[in-house]
């Protein structure tokens, strides 16, 4: 590979507008998933199983520059996040054996923090111990992290900005979660993944090491309540009386995330807040 080179393995959708936008700053993007059809014209692309062993043992020929990773479970049990997670990183790091790219991330996901009741998280907080799909995730961040390349995570919370999303498909069903039950989501747009991912290997292009963890949300933590009566509100949408579910049918695991080490990279939010975010979401439809 040529000098400014990417691998992605796992690409999907933050993948794919993250190479999207390095090449036409000149940066050549080679992308690694199950179907290597899906994968954009412009990508040099190969089709492979990351949680198969062996499968990605092709990587250090291409000498890429920088290595992302967007990692998804296989399936949705305990095992399918072993696979899609711990055994992929460990795969990658076999395939890599004593090639060094310049630096390699990690997307993970905020569900590793031990927090359940609403507290406040930063990048040191405490990791979870008991969930075992958050666990699979956190070995994965650990053998990267515990390597000898440079490396980062960003765990990113509550991607959204599809417009047939899950969350306004319901609102637009007239469907709300319940008051009564409140707990606080942390969200960040996928145009700001794919852009904060952007700006870290560019730093790291640059000579600044990005840190070795970083928390992808955006700055306003917030009921999830209020962001579905808000989206109701702005869709002209009429509530189903009832709709919302009993406290006792709804997640009760939350927190509240930090981005200083987002904000302190310089890394400049297109949607600070899920206001102006999901008013984007909207006026796409």
């Amino acid at each position: 590979m040529k000098s400014n080179s990417v691998l992605i393995v796992g690409c999907g959708d933050i993948g794919a507008r993250v190479g999207s936008l390095l090449i036409p700053q000149g940066w050549q993007v080679a992308a690694v998933r199950r179907d290597s059809a899906k994968l954009p014209r412009a990508f040099d692309g190969y089709a492979a199983d990351y949680a198969q062993p062996g499968s990605l043992d092709f990587v250090a020929k291409l000498q890429p520059d920088y290595v992302l990773t967007t990692f998804n479970p296989t399936e949705r049990s305990v095992a399918g996040y072993r696979a899609g997670f711990t055994r992929a990183m460990a795969n990658l790091l076999v395939g890599l054996g004593s090639y060094r790219p310049r630096h390699i991330i990690a997307v993970s996901s905020t569900r590793v923090f031990a927090e359940h009741s609403g507290g406040w998280v930063d990048e040191g907080s405490p990791l979870s111990t008991e969930d075992p799909r958050a666990v699979a995730m956190v070995e994965a961040e650990q053998l990267l992290l515990a390597s000898d390349h440079a490396a980062s995570v960003v765990r990113f919370a509550g991607i959204y900005g599809a417009p047939g999303g899950r969350l306004m498909s319901r609102i637009a069903r007239g469907e709300l979660c319940s008051a009564r039950s409140p707990r606080y989501s942390n969200r960040i747009h996928r145009d700001d993944c794919a852009g904060f991912l952007v700006h870290l290997l560019h730093l790291a292009d640059a000579g600044d090491r990005p840190e070795p963890v970083y928390i992808g949300v955006d700055d306003k933590p917030s009921l999830q309540f209020e962001v579905e009566s808000w989206l109701a509100g702005v869709l002209d949408v009429e509530i189903k009386p009832g709709s919302g579910a009993p406290p006792s049918q709804q997640a009760t695991s939350h927190k509240r995330c930090h981005n200083k080490a987002l904000r302190a990279s310089g890394y400049q939010l297109l949607y600070p807040d899920y206001r102006c975010g999901y008013s984007a979401v909207i006026s796409e439809t």
